[in-house]
């Protein structure tokens, strides 16, 4: 029997060890060594039988509180990184007005991940778009690099975002 990609990934959510397919024959551009570096970094898949017996509220919590990014992303002071990227006092005032609303609405978490990701896009030379919708009157989304729209310079209102 030969297996292709999606042969192999449906083994891998049915959670048969990486290490059992070794062995296998695989289409010849499937390279299960990179494969199996790639699956390490990957958290572990999800029982979806599980999930089925979740309720809404529980799955909820549950999403709220795993934040797929490595520790030290979730350990990133975020008030600092944003603070540290103001240039004036204008700035300084518009991203500690922009986190105070980030921070009653328990965003931080979010806004982390957005740093991983663009980060994780970076290294990976993704491009994204310039920007769009509402996210665009956030001057702390623009110095994170989510966005390229410079709010200040539009005079855009954050309350169009966090409404």
């Amino acid at each position: 029997m030969v297996f292709d990609e999606a042969d192999l990934v449906n083994m891998v959510m049915r959670g048969q060890p990486l290490a059992d397919l070794n062995g296998l024959i695989v289409q010849p551009w499937i390279d299960l060594a990179t494969a199996a570096e790639i699956l390490d970094d990957v958290p572990m898949f999800i029982d979806y039988d599980k999930l089925a017996q979740e309720s809404v509220e529980q799955f909820d919590h549950r999403c709220r509180n795993t934040w797929f990014m490595p520790d030290e992303y979730k350990q990133l002071d975020i008030a600092e990184l944003v603070i540290s990227k103001c240039a004036t006092p204008e700035q300084l005032q518009r991203c500690g007005e922009e986190l105070l609303l980030y921070q009653e609405r328990g965003l931080f978490d979010l806004l982390r991940y957005l740093v991983y990701l663009v980060d994780i896009m970076k290294h990976n030379h993704v491009i994204w778009g310039v920007g769009r919708g509402s996210s665009t009157a956030s001057y702390v989304l623009y110095l994170l690099g989510v966005h390229q729209i410079d709010s200040m310079y539009y005079d855009l209102d954050v309350g169009e975002f966090l409404r």
